[in-house]
């Protein structure tokens, strides 16, 4: 089943492995470079499924730190296309592109706020801070809410334009969207805070807006943290609700992480421990889910998806420490995969 192909829309993935969305720290004023190339192309090489690039600021404020990648004009779109370009030539992989904004987890380096000199105010549904001592940052008006749903919709233009396959909104691990579905960073008494329905609000015009520029040759996924740890916070059951209506809003998969929006929460980690939560949305939302969570081995991603806890593998630090995961994988398993032409005296 790992090697099984998987159709989203009209996109077909020759199989389940996904490269994880991971920031690189290596872009300069939003622009990927050589080393995107290499990096993604590396792993296309390697016969991963789909790879997802980085968390791409949809403004110059929306980035995580100075050095991640941008989507908010015309120039960054034409250097991604280089690397979108070298991996539909150069392999079987298909490529998407994570449309993010940090709110007000941005404006950092090694994760520690910088000064504003240096980087830029930080925005959030509410002036909480994500850590005690870091700057308040600003409220977002309601007009300004609008004006950042253009700005996704504008951004996922340009990645269709550059010919990314896949769009994936972030909405996870704290960042901007995240702050508002949780009632813990997100105290607003308007349309966008308070109930459910009102914290989800802004994530699901995002949503609506996104997909008014894709078609059926372009899924819509999106990224959410099940859960955030944390007492009276967003929580599983939330996240259920949450892909019934992502789902309706003819969203294709709900990339399942989880954490990230409370400082010093306390997280159990082992190995697959983030899957109980993408099986528990598929079975219950209905959606395809991806797992994600240090997920290793090609046994372990087997036996995820033969349970039917999720549709892709989600891999991020294994798939660093080896480019060639799928590959290998499918030599070992002798399953079927896309091997580099240039590197067939290798196969055997």
């Amino acid at each position: 089943m790992l090697y099984s192909p998987i159709k989203f829309r009209n996109i077909e993935l020759q199989n389940r492995w996904v490269m994880s969305p991971m920031c690189m720290y290596s872009a300069i004023e939003g622009m990927p470079n050589d080393f995107h190339l290499v990096h993604y192309g590396s792993r296309a090489q390697g016969g991963t499924g789909l790879l997802i690039a980085e968390a791409t600021g949809v403004v110059p404020e929306g980035r995580i730190t100075n050095g991640c990648t941008g989507i908010w004009n015309d120039e960054q779109a034409e250097s991604f296309r280089r690397i979108v370009d070298f991996v539909h030539q150069h392999s079987k992989s298909k490529i998407g592109i994570q449309l993010a904004h940090a709110g007000r987890k941005a404006s950092t380096w090694n994760g520690k706020q910088i000064s504003l000199e240096e980087g830029w105010q930080t925005v959030a549904p509410s002036p909480i801070p994500y850590m005690e001592g870091e700057r308040i940052p600003h409220e977002l008006s309601v007009e300004e809410i609008n004006g950042l749903v253009q700005k996704f919709k504008e951004a996922a233009q340009r990645a269709v334009n550059a010919g990314f396959d896949v769009i994936e909104i972030h909405a996870a691990h704290g960042y901007l969207l995240h702050q508002f579905l949780s009632p813990l960073s997100n105290n607003r008494t308007d349309e966008y805070g308070g109930s459910f329905e009102n914290r989800c609000r802004f994530l699901l015009e995002v949503v609506e807006a996104v997909n008014e520029v894709l078609d059926d040759n372009h899924p819509l996924f999106v990224r959410i943290s099940a859960t955030e740890y944390a007492e009276n916070g967003w929580d599983l059951d939330d996240s259920v609700k949450l892909a019934q209506l992502l789902k309706e809003k003819k969203v294709d998969l709900v990339d399942v992480s989880s954490g990230g929006n409370i400082h010093g929460a306390r997280i159990s980690v082992f190995d697959g421990y983030q899957v109980p939560f993408a099986a528990k949305i598929r079975k219950e939302a209905g959606i395809a889910t991806g797992a994600v969570g240090l997920i290793t081995e090609v046994k372990q991603a087997e036996e995820i998806l033969q349970k039917g806890d999720a549709d892709l593998i989600f891999v991020a630090r294994e798939i660093l420490r080896n480019p060639y995961l799928a590959i290998k994988g499918a030599l070992e398993t002798h399953e079927e995969c896309f091997f580099p032409k240039q590197y067939e005296r290798a196969k055997k």
